[in-house]
């Protein structure tokens, strides 16, 4: 049954000259005189007002809203309150896969932020990465206004300024963009940010986020599915949340609420899902679910897509390139004494204040048909706590395995790079040292006049490096690339993204790829000086050893 229609008016009014406006608002109409302002509206419990709101889309469409369970869990932590009656969560991070309904539910709760919040003169803003993005949410809200005869009369809708007013307690809601905002000034009393992973950069959350300070109970409630940039006000936020869920008291006034597959789970599992869409099997559909599911397994640059969108997992890239799984499938154990004497060709990746140096070594096998390659880091040991602490990557423990070398202070020390090289010339038949020319020019000077080494220069154009590229692309999905698990090779193919041209050529992109991709590059730049020495056409396998 419908619960009971929303009584909206403290005491009766005439309310025949407030009516929907559809369209511009003129500026030169006088507002209308409806007396004097008569305060807030009497606050309603928040369940029993949004569920006397109406979907708006879809086979729901015009139905009451019937909250769910999990939606009723969510609304019941989100508007907890303290012992004085004030809420307990000040902001709150929603990570909510697609299509379980958080347009709707985002919409639900701003209007009730709007009308039914108890809130005098009340500033809501819903907040999106562009105008159609912000506009989603608005769009929502005003329908669910104008499917109530009671809302509707009450509201005054200017859809093109994307603003809802209720005059009565001198309120509004307002749609606002990361690409249209022009100025502070803001007072809200509640915000809603949909989409976060896609905003620009930070401006417009800091602007909202620090406006509600003259609000008793304001409420910044952001809602998102995950992203890939580790570098975003999301990721911030995201990272501050699972610290909250493991220590509540961290943050009191900070309520995380992850519907996430782990990192480690099995994204192709139905069981997977389920855990982190509770709409599946209800207004959720898992047939699209497995068709999309099917097509990413076919598909690996459709893989990071489905696991962010669909499941609230963090990806290494927006569009990975080369697929983990078909990575981890290549392992093998090697010997790596066989190895000594051995012709083969170098890679180097340098760096200075940066994280990595990758100098990764290339052998051809005798029949011509496959490589083994090892890689080796170089990273400023000063830097290690912070990449630690902030990214959770390990390199502390990659040094203490001697996947890494730590450089003593905040530098990489090319010496110690140069010194690794001489030791492997002076193990093995290094026929080229191939080299990325950024920030190489002194080692490359002592490595070619001190030290006697064959050096080569190779630019980083897709030009230059579209064939080894996808030579080592076949190698992976052909599945004759082999490796023993080197861990930090392995981050890095997991973070790497590529930048293509209109005539198809390649490159792995540092630009866009969100984490260190150096020893791909130098693995790259090592294939890209054995076919300049006529080893190897580009059809080959490869074989790696960490």
């Amino acid at each position: 049954m419908r619960p009971m229609p929303v009584t909206l008016m403290p005491e009766p009014v005439d309310i025949a000259t407030i009516r929907t406006r559809r369209g511009g608002w003129n500026r030169n109409q006088p507002t209308r005189d409806n007396g004097p302002q008569q305060g807030p509206l009497p606050a309603r419990d928040p369940i029993a007002f949004i569920n006397s709101l109406t979907h708006t889309k879809g086979v729901f469409g015009g139905q009451p809203f019937a909250l769910r369970p999990w939606q009723v869990r969510i609304l019941k932590q989100l508007f907890k309150k303290r012992r004085d009656g004030l809420r307990q969560y000040r902001t709150c991070l929603l990570m909510l896969p697609r299509k379980n309904g958080k347009s709707e539910l985002a919409a639900a709760i701003a209007v009730y932020g709007l009308l039914a919040d108890g809130e005098v003169g009340a500033e809501v803003y819903s907040a999106g990465a562009d105008r159609d993005q912000a506009g989603l949410v608005f769009g929502v809200a005003a329908q669910m206004i104008r499917n109530d005869a009671t809302l509707s009369q009450a509201c005054y809708i200017v859809d093109s300024q994307k603003k809802i007013v209720h005059q009565q307690s001198a309120s509004f809601y307002r749609a606002i963009s990361a690409e249209a905002y022009s100025k502070h000034g803001f007072n809200a009393s509640m915000v809603i940010y949909d989409e976060l992973h896609a905003a620009p950069d930070r401006r417009l959350y800091d602007v909202l986020s620090t406006s509600m300070g003259a609000r008793a109970q304001p409420l910044l409630l952001v809602i998102s599915t995950a992203g890939f940039d580790k570098h975003s006000i999301l990721w911030e936020l995201y990272s501050h949340a699972k610290k909250v869920q493991e220590n509540p008291q961290l943050d009191p006034t900070f309520l995380p609420l992850l519907y996430e597959a782990p990192a480690e789970a099995d994204w192709t599992s139905e069981k997977v899902w389920k855990r982190c869409n509770p709409a599946l099997g209800d207004f959720r559909s898992i047939e699209e679910m497995r068709i999309t599911c099917a097509r990413a397994k076919a598909i690996p640059a459709q893989e990071n897509n489905f696991r962010r969108l669909f499941l609230n997992q963090w990806t290494e890239q927006d569009t990975r390139w080369l697929s983990l799984a078909d990575w981890d499938g290549c392992t093998r154990a090697i010997d790596w004494d066989a190895f000594k004497g051995r012709r083969c060709y170098v890679g180097l990746d340098l760096s200075r204040t940066t994280d990595l140096t990758a100098v990764v070594t290339l052998f051809p096998d005798d029949t011509g048909s496959g490589f083994t390659v090892l890689p080796h880091f170089f990273v400023p040991a000063g830097r290690i706590s912070e990449r630690v602490i902030r990214d959770r990557v390990p390199y502390d423990e990659w040094a203490r395995r001697g996947f890494l070398t730590a450089c003593p202070g905040m530098d990489i020390n090319q010496q110690l790079v140069r010194a690794y090289v001489n030791t492997l010339c002076e193990r093995f038949d290094v026929r080229l040292i191939a080299y990325d020319p950024y920030n190489a020019v002194e080692l490359i000077r002592q490595l070619e006049q001190d030290d006697a080494r064959p050096c080569v220069k190779v630019r980083q154009t897709k030009g230059e490096l579209s064939s080894p590229s996808k030579a080592l692309e076949s190698a992976i999905l052909m599945g004759l690339l082999h490796h023993d698990g080197h861990p930090v090779l392995r981050w890095n193919i997991s973070n790497v993204a590529v930048e293509s041209d209109a005539a198809g050529n390649i490159q792995p992109s540092k630009a866009a790829s969100t984490e260190r991709i150096d020893g791909v590059s130098a693995l790259v730049t090592a294939l890209d000086a054995m076919h300049r020495d006529g080893q190897q056409a580009p059809s080959y396998t490869l074989s790696v050893v960490g």
